[in-house]
This record gives C-alpha cells, structure tokens and sequence, in this order.
C-alpha cells in the first residue's frame, strides 16, 4: 500500500511482569471471500488475539476456522459456531485460563447473536476479551450492548477488552453506551485509518475495539501499509477492514509467579 503510519509497539512482556499486547478485530464473512488474502492480512498484523466476527457456521466450520488459524501462525482458542459467529484466535504467547461461548436471547425472525468470551494471560498479566457481532435493529442491539457489558463485568478480572462489529457508528445509541463505560481505543489513541466498512471506499466505522479503564492505550485503527499486504488483499479477503490495537496491561500484583516474572499455571 501506498500510504503508510507509525509502527505499533510489538508484543512483549515488560520487567515489572506488566505485558504489551496486539489485539485485532475482523469480521471474515464466513471466509467467503479469498482466505489466503485473508491469512496474510492477519499474520501480518502480528496479533496476539483475534476477535472474529462471522466465523463459518455450517459444514465443518471448525477446520475451517483451524486453517484459517494455522495460515495466520495462530491457533483457535474459542467460539465460531458454538458461539452463532464471534470467535478468538490466539498466538502461543497466551495462557488460557478458562473460556465460555454465550448464546443471547433470540428475537424470533431476527439471526441469532452470541458471544465468544475467554480469560487469557500475558506474562503476569490477566485479561478478559470478548468478541461480539451485535443485531441491525437498533433496540435489540442496544440491549446487546448492555449485556456485553454486563458479561465484562462478571469475568471477575480487573482488565478486559471487548470489541466486533457493532453494526453502530459512534454516534449510535449502543456504541456510545459502550463508550461511556470503556474506553472506545480508537478515540482514546487514534492511529492509522478510521473507517472500516466497506473495504472498498469505506466511509464508516462500525467495528471498534474497546478497553476497561485500566488498560493503557498504545494506537488503534485500521492498518496501513502492512509489509506483505496489497491494497487488493485487503478487498479479496472480507467486506470489512480490520482494527488493529496495541494495549498495555499492567500485572497482577497476587499473580503467582516463579520469581522470575513468569507466571504459575492455575492448579
């Protein structure tokens, strides 16, 4: 591509055990689209989760979604279709500690909704994420909205991330509910392009990345200039742009470890 910005922080994990991460989200289209263009748009964003939307539904789904992980150097940690769609991909650098796929009400005639939810770690710190593809009708999103944060809330972990396809601008009803409990990462540290649908001539944001309060903020936006990556990868892999974060997330000061920074496995 053309045009380029900044480099965001690569992952790592820091002396005091705190760790820096690179979160991206992607609606895939039900890998419709050219999957290996889309494999080399992941892999390089160098993500240590990925929160898919609209991961393949019906026949083997599930290998599906593991090559599309193992193409991006990347390895399935929940969701697809036991979770209606949303569903985390994550690098070996994460230690799962539990994850959970949650199926919300269905509106009879309406798709149903979902989401694929985890608590990961990076070196001595622990993180809730949550990926969501949220309901074109305005008043069921917005309930979706407040269970999403309701669900963040029940993790029982002091940091967490959230973020999908909103089917909401930042103007909308739910994305400013969201907004006014977590931080919205593009607007807090804006970086690369803004709008991320449609992948041809995008003139809208509908997908975001948000963050609990407590998580510092590096960058957020839609890459540009991936190395490796063409203008027409990004239109051959999906009818959305990805957003891509770089987050810092500060260790937990009980977190067992070996003396070394290096946390225990859970019993």
């Amino acid at each position: 591509m053309a045009t380029s910005t900044p480099l965001l922080p690569n992952s790592r994990t820091e002396s005091d055990g705190s760790a820096v991460i690179r979160v991206l989200s992607y609606n895939i289209r039900s890998m419709r689209d050219d999957t290996d263009a889309l494999a080399r748009v992941i892999a390089a964003c160098a993500p240590d989760l990925v929160l898919v939307q609209e991961a393949p539904l019906f026949f083997r789904w599930r290998k599906k979604l593991a090559r599309l992980a193992a193409a991006s150097g990347l390895v399935i940690l929940t969701g697809g279709g036991s979770a209606a769609g949303p569903a985390l991909l994550c690098s070996l650098r994460a230690t799962v500690e539990r994850t959970a796929d949650v199926l919300l009400p269905l509106t009879p005639g309406q798709f149903r909704r979902g989401f694929a939810t985890a608590v990961v770690r990076f070196g001595g710190a622990r993180l809730g994420v949550l990926s969501c593809h949220l309901s074109l009708r305005q008043d069921e999103r917005y309930e979706q909205g407040g269970m999403l944060l309701d669900r963040l809330a029940g993790m029982g972990v002091p940091h967490a991330i959230a973020g999908g396809d909103l089917n909401d601008r930042p103007d909308g009803r739910t994305f400013r509910r969201l907004a006014e409990s977590l931080q919205d990462c593009r607007a807090t540290a804006p970086w690369g392009g803004e709008h991320t649908f449609p992948q041809l001539g995008p003139d809208r944001r509908i997908d975001a990345i948000f963050a609990t309060k407590g998580v510092e903020v590096l960058g957020c936006g839609v890459p540009l200039g991936l190395e490796g990556v063409t203008e027409a990868d990004l239109r051959a892999a999906t009818d959305h742009l990805p957003v891509l974060a770089a987050l810092r997330v500060q260790a937990l000061a009980d977190l067992p470890t070996d003396g070394r920074n290096r946390p225990l496995s859970p019993p």
